[in-house]
């Protein structure tokens, strides 16, 4: 046959494809969270009237989570459809790219083996091997759209809007983008200090986000212009939650939960969730019920009419057969948060009808531990100068104190989580469903952040299948870890014996709950002392040097040394330790001799560790 005749079937198949599956446009802002929006923050929220009128004909998710609270971790859950815990997609950018589960694909890859012309512009930032995102794309970068497909082919089409970034803050308000308010009528979110540079930062992100809205106009233009409105669905939500301190990079309400409206054109109204009365949710709804980010690709699929694999995590919530009533059911969403850039923590996060619930595996660290490029914010550096001088209430200098192992928050009454209900007696009953929800989940993902981030390194990013031969493993770990949900007397005789297993990772995880005990568990120091001066593994010896330093039951920094000269050549290892040491510094008084920084093999390498070098250097500097 000759070519001719082929192009001329190729065309005639896209045309008939065209017009049996809608094509998709999402419009995707940075570092949003859903009470930056007038939509759903009447009084306070940016008025942002491109959105609200997508809105007003479409549909709003009162309750969509992002699954992480940071670029890379939420958008390779978006793209996905895989929770981060099962893959190791949970540390922002891991030292080494990550593989998909066996014989899954990137979602548009489906979408593009089905004909669809699939165009991305322009940010990734996925944490995924170069052979997963091959053949993804027919186009990624910052020409990317959808004029350049066959005529008549149908289209995904992803526009990234960067205004609203993190880093937009680290500056003035650019000049051309006009406050949308003024500093005396922004309101605060409690946690935050009442400063004239913290109300300016809100004047200066509600109205970038007026001004991405404004951005957003302009492509719908370019769809209407195309003729192509009314054959698209548009889907348009933030990326994480975000951005003011306290938010995007903590495993929050506000650092997860984001805008989600979905504009069906009215061709496409019959794949709207469907109502008691068995019509298509109507112009406006706000629809109850939780999804996250793990949902989106099987939420396109569903769409497009195409099979959702099985070893994807998430549900459709539009498409054919799905409801009103199912949806108002589905009350659960995860979050988790496990390494920013050279910042180490481990919190877990569901919600799950009205509450929240965090668990922080490593309750003595602080939320607010350094992290270089979250304080090149102004207004982050304040809010920790004012904690150190004692000039903040107690509700503000939360995030800079110790946390609990577990929290939980009325979400209806709470939505910003101040007030903490794990201890009142009469949540009780809620504590414990919720404990037991997430506590099931995490294994049966199961939950590689029980593994140090140098298992990915160990088995060259295929986390995925270390975590199938790691099941029984991470479900002991899992175990150790709660036992800091009991009283000590009962979890003492459990610690000793995980003090003495013979996996290092379960002494690993005994020291850590050790040092979430603090000085209730002073008693087993004599143990804890033998694992920092002579366990097998340098990071047991690291967090074993943790708990002498928490419980200041003996110096750390012999310890800490000594596990930093056996790793010199790691690392990802050398990160995890000084992880520990500026810990230890900020909250303990722990000072390293600045000849030691600048001489130690370890020392030298660039990158993470670096950046810890750097504030350890500084430290006698800022205690003098």
């Amino acid at each position: 046959m000759s070519p001719v005749p082929l192009l001329f079937l190729f065309l005639l198949t896209c045309t008939a494809f065209a017009a049996d599956r809608p094509n998709f446009l999402w419009l995707t802002t940075e570092d949003n969270a859903a009470h930056w929006y007038r939509l759903y923050n009447p009084e306070h929220g940016a008025p942002m009237p491109t959105i609200e009128a997508l809105a007003a004909e479409g549909v709003i998710f009162k309750h969509a989570y992002s699954n992480a609270p940071v670029c890379s971790t939420a958008r390779s859950a978006l793209i996905s459809g895989v929770h981060g815990p099962r893959t190791g997609a949970i540390y922002h950018r891991p030292q080494m790219p990550l593989t998909l589960p066996q014989g899954l694909k990137l979602f548009p890859a489906y979408l593009r083996d089905a004909g669809y012309y699939t165009t991305n512009n322009s940010k990734q930032d996925y944490v995924y091997q170069a052979r997963f995102v091959q053949g993804v794309w027919d186009a990624s970068d910052r020409s990317a759209s959808w004029r350049n497909r066959a005529p008549g082919q149908a289209f995904f089409h992803v526009q990234n809007f960067y205004r609203t970034h993190e880093s937009r803050l680290f500056k003035k308000l650019p000049a051309g983008v006009p406050a949308v308010t003024t500093a005396d009528a922004v309101s605060l979110l409690p946690y935050h200090p009442d400063t004239p540079l913290m109300r300016d930062k809100y004047v200066q992100y509600l109205s970038l986000n007026a001004a991405v809205d404004q951005q957003m106009a302009a492509t719908i233009a370019q769809l209407k212009a195309d003729g192509l409105y009314e054959d698209t669905i548009i889907f348009h939500f933030g990326d994480h939650g975000g951005v003011l301190p306290g938010s995007k990079g903590y495993a929050h309400n506000d650092g997860l939960q984001v805008a989600l409206v979905v504009y069906v054109p009215e061709k496409w109204q019959h794949l709207l969730p469907i109502d008691a009365n068995g019509q298509a949710s109507a112009a406006g709804t706000r629809l109850d019920g939780c999804v996250e980010f793990v949902d989106f690709a099987a939420t396109l699929l569903h769409l497009a009419g195409l099979d959702i694999p099985e070893a994807m995590d998430g549900r459709p919530f539009l498409g054919a057969g799905i409801t009103q009533a199912q949806l108002a059911q589905r009350d659960t969403a995860f979050g988790y948060a496990d390494r920013f850039d050279e910042k180490y923590d481990m919190v877990r996060f569901l919600r799950k009808g009205r509450f929240s619930y965090r668990r922080n595996f490593q309750p003595y660290n602080f939320d607010g531990l350094h992290n270089a490029y979250r304080y090149k914010l102004d207004a982050f550096r304040e809010w920790r100068e004012l904690a150190r001088a004692g000039k903040l209430t107690p509700v503000q200098s939360a995030f800079f104190r110790p946390r609990p192992a577990e929290e939980l928050y009325d979400l209806h009454n709470d939505p910003h989580e101040v007030t903490n209900l794990a201890a009142h007696p009469e949540f009780q009953v809620v504590l414990a469903e919720l404990r037991s929800t997430l506590q099931a989940q995490l294994r049966q993902w199961p939950d590689t952040g029980f593994l140090p981030e140098t298992a990915t390194l160990a088995c060259k990013g295929d986390v995925s299948t270390l975590a199938n031969q790691s099941v029984e493993r991470i479900a002991r770990l899992a175990d150790i870890a709660d036992l800091q949900l009991l009283d000590f007397p009962k979890a003492r005789p459990h610690l000793l014996e995980a003090l003495a297993a013979s996996d290092p990772l379960e002494r690993y995880w005994a020291c850590i709950s050790c040092s979430a005990f603090g000085q209730a568990a002073g008693e087993l120091h004599p143990q804890v002392l033998k694992l920092a001066q002579s366990d097998r593994d340098p990071l047991v010896r690291a967090r074993a040097a943790e708990f002498l330093g928490l419980t200041r039951s003996a110096d750390p920094l012999p310890y800490l040394l000594t596990a930093l000269a056996q790793v010199a050549h790691k690392p990802v290892a050398v990160n995890l330790i000084l992880n520990t040491m500026v810990l230890l510094q900020d909250s303990y008084g722990l000072n390293v001799d600045p000849e030691i920084l600048a001489t130690a093999a370890w020392a030298q390498h660039k990158g993470l560790s670096q950046k810890r070098i750097n504030y350890l250097s500084t430290a006698r500097q800022r205690t003098k």
